[in-house]
């Protein structure tokens, strides 16, 4: 693997994280809720912030009652999806500059989602695909967030240890994954508290993050917390 001063890699959540998507999202599940007569209410969110399809899927059509299979209720969902994000949906305050600070100073930068390739490929314009070596969807592993495996698949595909990358995330799963995966991680929380635990830094906006921040997360005082 290569071992360049650290952070080797930064690798990004996307919906919440990079996109105000999040809010999109809820909307298209409370939609197709509504024509089974079911009222989603914010006390719902955290059920379904930064959630695989299939784990916000499996809590949805619980309240339901399992009007229909698993697959045709993602599918319906996702496709709502798609259609509002023709109409885009803002960048977060301090995603853009992040980006470009970091992709000019030679950082290599993953997209690592918990969507679907579908719902990736579709919110990829909106951010910026030539931002990204490596993108990951929920489609590329077998087990999603809050397990390891999307970050570390793009650990792999970048050929640097995980443990001198960065994650941004904005949800407890989220930030769980970057954590298992054993990199240190930023969490923007703004629908669902992240709890502070040793290499994970809250902060409450991507403006307090640069490439100044992202290095300090490797000084002397934290290089043998892993």
């Amino acid at each position: 693997m290569l071992h360049p001063i650290p952070p080797a890699a930064v690798l990004f959540d996307m919906d919440g994280l990079l996109i105000d998507s999040e809010p999109t999202w809820f909307q298209a599940e409370q939609d197709l809720l509504a024509a089974y007569g079911i009222t989603l209410g914010p006390e719902h969110y955290p059920h379904v912030l930064g959630k695989p399809i299939e784990v916000s899927t499996a809590y949805l059509l619980e309240l339901t009652g399992h009007p229909v299979g698993a697959a045709e209720f993602a599918a319906g969902i996702e496709t709502a999806m798609v259609e509002r994000l023709r109409d885009g949906v803002p960048m977060m305050p301090g995603a853009k500059d992040l980006l470009v600070e970091l992709e000019t100073a030679g950082l290599p930068l993953a997209l690592v989602s918990a969507s679907s390739r579908r719902i990736v490929d579709a919110c990829l314009p909106l951010i910026g695909p030539d931002h990204f070596r490596v993108t990951v969807s929920g489609d590329d592993v077998e087990l999603g967030k809050p397990n390891p495996d999307p970050y570390l698949l793009a650990a792999r595909h970048l050929d640097v240890d995980p443990a001198r990358c960065v994650v941004l995330e904005d949800s407890p799963t989220g930030a769980a994954a970057g954590h298992a995966a054993g990199c240190r991680v930023i969490a923007v929380p703004h629908a669902a508290e992240v709890p502070a635990r040793e290499r994970v830094t809250i902060v409450d906006s991507l403006r307090r993050v640069n490439l100044a921040f992202l290095r300090g997360l490797f000084d002397e005082r934290t290089s043998d917390d892993r």
